[in-house]
């Protein structure tokens, strides 16, 4: 007779319970020989030591699901346990155009030839940098990639920022602590990952620090080992800011830096450290560049309108 206790990790117990444990009763009645209850995040089996065995490598299956896909149901759950282990495993393990479950079953794709280039890059690359004008879904894909590596458990966390320039407005008149000041600037990153992954979760891995969302100036001085790091709005960095937030490239880590350089908030006298990175490590091996434009464009057909106009504008 053995014993083992299985944790269940990454994973919301309510999700893989289901409502009255009507998943985890299915589960067991597959494995009448084995003793197996469950407190919290907590398994405990008693048994032949073959049956758990088996019985673990359907769990680590339904969990897979259940972290890919953020829902699971009792049909899944059957065909997991009756079919091949291994080749269950490998359907998911095999790579489709589909970079994020997201919440409520959204399917979060690369929708465009460069989006699509972005994920290519990322993949035979540690560090990406995804150039073009607002609308081009640079940073969503960016974010969908970081989570499709967290969920796939290549990196250990994410880590997003972006250099807090005020754009007009002046932080220290903001109601708050310095969270709520700078939530706001932050919003468009929250709005992807709300998209992603389900708010619970979500707010679990923030409170956990899994994801962290924080100004570039609170990057200084760290080191970013095991880790997915998106820099957003990368065309307000400086010299200085983009430099050191270029060496915090720890192990196992994957850098996307994204921007817009004719967006630029800096003053007129300040250099980008966007343009300035692009043409001093344009040749760099391991570092791609993706250029978007607006046949990227994602946004209200007026959007690419509206940035066909400005180029023109500007080219006078």
């Amino acid at each position: 007779m053995t014993e083992k206790t299985v944790l269940l990790e990454d994973t919301n117990p309510q999700e893989f319970y289901g409502a009255n444990n009507r998943y985890f009763n299915l589960l067991k009645s597959f494995y009448p020989k084995l003793k197996i209850t469950a407190r919290g995040d907590k398994i405990k089996i008693n048994g032949d030591e073959s049956i758990i065995e088996q019985f673990e490598e359907k769990l680590n299956l339904i969990l897979l699901h259940l972290q890919r896909y953020n829902s699971i149901t009792e049909n899944q759950i059957e065909r997991i346990v009756m079919e091949d282990g291994r080749e269950v495993a490998k359907t998911y393990a095999a790579v489709d155009d589909v970079l994020v479950h997201g919440s409520g079953g959204k399917l979060i794709k690369a929708r465009t030839l460069n989006q699509k280039k972005m994920v290519q890059a990322i993949d035979e690359n540690d560090m990406l940098f995804a150039i073009g004008p607002a609308g081009t879904g640079k940073t969503y894909t960016g974010v969908a990639l970081a989570v499709r590596a967290l969920k796939n458990k290549e990196v250990r966390r994410i880590i997003l920022t972006r250099p807090a320039v005020e754009a007009g407005e002046n932080l220290g008149f903001l109601p708050g602590d310095m969270k709520e000041k700078l939530d706001p600037y932050m919003q468009p990153l929250y709005d992807a990952l709300h998209d992603m992954i389900p708010h619970e979760k979500l707010q679990y891995y923030i409170e956990s620090r899994v994801i962290e969302i924080a100004p570039l100036a609170f990057m200084r001085g760290r080191t970013l080992d095991h880790a997915f790091v998106i820099l957003d709005e990368a065309q307000n960095t400086t010299h200085a800011q983009m430099k050191m937030f270029l060496t915090r490239m720890g192990r196992s880590a994957k850098f996307i830096v994204t921007g817009d350089a004719t967006q630029i908030d800096l003053p007129r006298n300040q250099g980008s450290g966007l343009k300035e990175a692009l043409r001093i490590l344009g040749k760099v091996e391991g570092i791609s560049v993706v250029k978007l434009d607006d046949k990227d464009v994602i946004r209200h057909p007026l959007v690419k309108d509206i940035i066909h106009a400005y180029d023109k504008e500007e080219k006078k």
